[in-house]
């Protein structure tokens, strides 16, 4: 079944060890996940029970249990915008249903092994944005453009096959130059979450994953929370960074999606407001 099929998000013969946790990344456990916060929101001590989400949304009890065992029958704008309603998600949550029901974006994926090189322009731009530290990320998060600041905050971005997620999740460095680094571990696998549903068809993303998940602090805060998050726009966040400032460095992230380049992301590392940071 096609969203048995994109669940899994692993390759044939992939297995991280135990119980495997990447089912999560699929339609139907992401269901039951929503349905169990909605019990919750509701004071019920248990999930929201699957009779009252079919009834809400005007479909047979039969029809929705089907869905949350990962069978995806034709599904109407409609029926997704109520069901969306009655389990209370947020705009990426929305924007990932839609994936899953849908097949994912309508956009096609570039190559993965974009060099900067191949997008001057891009790289014009990134470099623009001095001092203030920018690079640009492709699909799965590989580094294929920076600025000078960037090189010198982060150092790491000058290695072949940098990326960010990698970076972020399994690194000793990232761990301590991200203040609060599990909050930045919860985001970026909420992110990846979100990148699976909207590219389903992209092999990076699963080896990705694969991957991140032998760290075992990872696979634990992976099935921790079924979160998921589109992108990092607006995050704030802490830095700390002895060879940069003595002291921790606030910054804010804007995140810009190039048009001509679907899956493609442009971020600058900004001054965060003189307020508390953190408030992701």
């Amino acid at each position: 079944m096609r969203g048995q099929e994109r669940g899994t998000g692993l390759s044939p013969g992939q297995d991280p060890g135990g119980p495997d946790p990447v089912d999560v990344a699929g339609l139907a456990a992401l269901l039951r996940s929503w349905r169990a916060r909605a019990g919750q929101r509701r004071g019920l001590g248990a999930p929201l029970p699957q009779v009252e989400v079919a009834a809400d949304i005007g479909m047979s009890e039969r029809w929705y249990r089907d869905l949350e065992r990962g069978t995806i029958p034709r599904l109407d704008p409609r029926v997704l915008s109520r069901l969306a309603d009655i389990l209370g998600l947020d705009a990426d949550e929305r924007a990932a249903l839609h994936f899953h029901a849908f097949g994912g974006t309508p956009y096609a994926t570039r190559p993965h092994a974009e060099h900067p090189d191949d997008l001057p322009a891009l790289q014009q731009l990134v470099d623009r944005q001095m001092p203030r530290p920018a690079y640009v990320t492709d699909t799965r998060w590989d580094i294929v453009a920076y600025n000078r600041a960037m090189a010198e905050w982060f150092p790491w971005v000058l290695a072949q096959d940098a990326n960010l997620i990698r970076w972020g999740l399994t690194t000793q460095e990232a761990r301590e130059q991200l203040v609060d680094w599990t909050r930045h571990a919860y985001i970026y696998l909420a992110m990846i979450r979100f990148a699976m549903a909207e590219r389903p068809d992209e092999p990076g993303l699963s080896e990705l994953l694969h991957e991140i998940l032998q760290d075992p602090t990872c696979r634990r805060l992976w099935g921790e929370r079924t979160c998921i998050v589109g992108n990092r726009d607006g995050h704030r966040f802490r830095l700390h960074l002895p060879h940069i400032a003595p002291v921790v460095i606030d910054v804010v992230t804007q995140v810009l999606l190039p048009a001509g380049h679907p899956g493609l992301r442009f971020v600058v590392l900004g001054d965060a407001p003189s307020s508390p940071a953190g408030d992701d």
